[in-house]
C-alpha cells in the first residue's frame, strides 16, 4: 500500500485496514507454525502497512 493511498483514507477506514491487516497477520503466523508459508515476505510488508497506518492514525489525531 502506498502512503499516498493511505493519506486519503478517513479515520474509519483506516482503522478498518489496520483490523484487517492484523487479522492477516494473524494467518499468516499461523501458517509459519504449521509450516506452509507459500509468501514468507509478505510478514515484512504487512507490518509496513501496518506501521504506516499508525502513523496517519497519529497525525490525524494531531489536527
Amino acid at each position: 500500500m502506498k502512503p499516498q493511498d493511505i493519506k486519503n483514507l478517513t479515520r474509519e477506514e483506516l482503522l478498518e485496514k489496520e483490523k484487517a491487516l492484523y487479522s492477516e497477520l494473524a494467518k499468516l503466523n499461523i501458517q509459519r507454525y504449521t509450516g506452509t508459508v507459500e509468501k514468507p515476505h509478505r510478514f515484512s510488508l504487512i507490518k509496513k502497512d501496518i506501521a504506516r497506518i499508525k502513523t496517519m492514525l497519529n497525525q490525524q489525531k494531531d489536527k
